[in-house]
């Protein structure tokens, strides 16, 4: 048989030395257990207070009613929550509990199904808001905490890592569907009634809002959360402020791809979109977009990815001329496009 030989972070092999410990070469079991744990702890009760436990009625065919219930996380001092768009679903109000016995009547502001997100309001207007983090700064690896009412457990506590970042996630309203793109992969326990609560940094910071588990029933499941970022901002924003979000609409299907070597020189990019297919009749097939275009610029803007081209489709762009500049056979060639607004 083979010797089996273990090496250590160094590149040594283990023999008779003594753990890496107090003498300075790094924590020692305990001491990393407790480390780890006064993290969990300080987020845990730093967030408890701003993450509600959400119960829901949803009216049924010949007049029945379904209850159902999820999470929800506190983003301003008067009243205003986020949550999952699915959380709310076929309703426009609830109610909300807090870890210190108060409960409030909740009203939905707004949903975008297209992000699953939804924001509420309160008729408690004393209430504690959770600090919104920036999921942009991830590492894989890093410590996040999932804070929600799974099964109805009302301020249940998870941690876990970041297992990746840059999933992605679809979503469907009515006959539109999108990607939800950079969606935070964690391997922090989620469970039915996580959905829109926190999934928070060690510095208990909101980087991402549990939406869903896949694989639920097949070992633990992977987490997924919404990232909170400047895009997700954005939405959330015009939730709050009409109640609903306006996209714009080109018609294109593509994805990302690294540019070759000769392309990337003369452009000076390194990626860019990769046009797949061009729905007939659409805003970008009128411009004369085509299959096989490579999508450099969208508004004088660089696009790397369908991320940032959903990034720059957002209400302002409705009906104005913007610019499209595409590789094309060797040469760069700008086409002005006018999007329409998505869903109409």
């Amino acid at each position: 048989m083979a010797e089996i030989r273990f090496t250590d972070f160094t590149g040594g092999v283990l023999g008779d030395r003594e753990p890496p410990g107090a003498d300075g070469r790094g924590p020692s079991d305990d001491e990393a257990l407790d480390a780890y744990s006064r993290v969990v702890t300080r987020v845990a009760e730093q967030l408890a207070p701003s993450v509600a436990n959400l119960r829901v009625t949803r009216p049924v065919p010949y007049g029945g009613r379904v209850d159902g219930g999820g999470s929800g996380v506190v983003i301003t001092p008067d009243g205003f929550l986020l949550t999952s768009a699915h959380v709310v679903d076929g309703t426009d109000r609830g109610t909300a509990s807090f870890v210190d016995g108060r409960e409030a009547f909740v009203e939905v502001v707004g949903t975008d199904p297209l992000s699953d997100l939804a924001v509420l309001r309160a008729s408690d207007a004393d209430l504690t808001p959770a600090e919104l983090g920036d999921a942009s700064t991830l590492r894989v690896g890093q410590l996040v905490v999932a804070i929600g009412n799974p099964l109805g457990f009302a301020g249940s506590v998870t941690a876990g890592v970041v297992s990746a970042l840059g999933r992605s996630f679809p979503t469907r309203a009515g006959s539109v569907s999108r990607m939800i793109e950079n969606v935070i992969q964690t391997d922090a326990a989620l469970h039915p009634g996580n959905s829109g609560g926190a999934l928070v940094d060690g510095r208990g910071r909101v980087v991402g809002i549990s939406t869903a588990v896949a694989g639920a029933g097949v070992g633990q499941g992977i987490g997924l959360a919404v990232p909170i970022n400047a895009a997700t901002r954005r939405i959330v924003a015009a939730l709050m402020a009409e109640g609903r979000v306006r996209r714009a609409y080109l018609g294109i299907a593509g994805g990302p791809r690294p540019l070759p070597p000769r392309i990337a020189a003369d452009t000076g990019r390194e990626h860019a979109i990769e046009v797949v297919e061009v729905m007939r009749g659409s805003p970008a097939d009128r411009a004369g977009l085509r299959s096989e275009d490579i999508i450099l610029e969208v508004d004088s803007e660089p696009v790397n990815g369908m991320d940032d081209l959903q990034r720059l489709m957002d209400g302002d762009a409705v009906g104005r001329r913007v610019p499209v500049a595409v590789h094309r056979r060797g040469r760069v060639v700008t086409l002005n496009v006018v999007p329409v607004e998505l869903g109409s």
